[in-house]
């Protein structure tokens, strides 16, 4: 980026969202893209293996001493989990069974939380939806940072400090940001969670409590996967608010880099996000993108222009709840 001068604010818009624009004309222009909205029938299959992967790594682990408790939490353990924050993310949209079986998706996404050690799939769904719907709404999305975070992580240093504390941020955010009423089933998340952690501790110990929630810390944390937060929707040019990432791992994250193509078209599965961009290439190629998380993260912490300020704001009013 041309400009060397740190951010003293966010980058403030009056325009609507371009994801809504755009996903008007490329569905006026080729309407077969309306197929790909239906639910993913693997997706299942593969976040049950993925669960299950994690249940045998707690077994193994029991044994272990610390500090290789810690080594496979960070290199293997955390990928997984990371890897199924994502596929909750993808379950939020209701793909995993289809929109008339919402109820379905919810219990889903509470078992694919099981090996992240902390309740999180329920609460994550009721703000995402305010993350599409009000795209750097301020005071409605939750995903962009606080002004405090903004002024105070603005050097290498304390981005660095920032990156580590993600999980933290993430989690505590919603409720300075946009507080909201606990609902009936992120009490059974968190009784869930609850019980399948104590059903581990006392079946093996201590130490696959720790693998399983040091991993998700830390793997949310500075890790080449965690890129994807900061990839999304950092201005790394001005004037563009979401971004994609075309890599290999988008291989292990549901497609989670196909950002663009995921916020035209929420209801369509990861795994045919690709798919969107085949269809319609012109609405895509020439658009700024990523092709490394690894230095996204270092353009991130290095770059004097960016930082927490570096999100696209806007004004939006809340919709009225039906």
């Amino acid at each position: 980026m041309g400009n060397s001068v740190t951010r003293d604010d966010f980058e403030w818009v009056y325009t609507d969202q371009p994801h809504t624009q755009r996903r008007r004309e490329i569905l006026a222009k080729y309407p077969e893209v309306k197929r790909l909205m239906t639910h993913d029938p693997r997706l299942k299959w593969t976040v049950t293996m993925m669960v299950m992967v994690q249940i045998l790594a707690c077994f193994l682990v029991q044994d272990l001493p610390w500090k290789w408790v810690i080594f496979w939490a960070y290199a293997f353990g955390g990928c997984i989990n990371h890897s199924l924050t994502l596929a909750i993310h993808d379950i939020s949209h209701n793909v995993a069974f289809g929109n008339k079986s919402a109820r379905w998706n919810r219990w889903f996404g509470i078992f694919a939380n099981l090996p992240v050690g902390v309740p999180y799939s329920t609460s994550f769904k009721k703000y995402h939806i305010d993350h599409h719907r009000y795209l750097g709404g301020d005071g409605l999305d939750v995903d962009v940072p606080t002004d405090f975070e903004g002024w105070f992580f603005c050097t290498p240093a304390r981005k660095i400090v920032w990156l580590f504390l993600q999980p933290l941020l993430y989690a505590l955010r919603p409720l300075y940001v946009n507080p909201k009423p606990v609902s009936s089933m992120e009490i059974a998340n968190a009784v869930v969670q609850i019980i399948f952690d104590l059903t581990l501790y006392g079946l093996w110990g201590v130490k696959p409590i720790v693998y399983l929630i040091a991993g998700s810390l830390l793997c949310m944390g500075i890790h080449p996967i965690s890129g994807h937060f900061i990839a999304e929707h950092y201005m790394f040019l001005k004037g563009y608010e979401t971004y994609s990432y075309y890599g290999p791992l988008n291989r292990i994250t549901f497609n989670v880099g196909y950002h663009m193509e995921h916020h035209d078209f929420p209801s369509i599965p990861g795994s045919r996000l690709p798919l969107v961009r085949e269809i319609a290439p012109e609405y895509y190629n020439n658009l700024p993108h990523h092709t490394s998380w690894i230095r996204v993260l270092f353009d991130f912490v290095f770059d004097p222009t960016m930082g927490p300020y570096a999100r696209v704001k806007r004004v939006s009013k809340p919709m009225k709840a039906e």
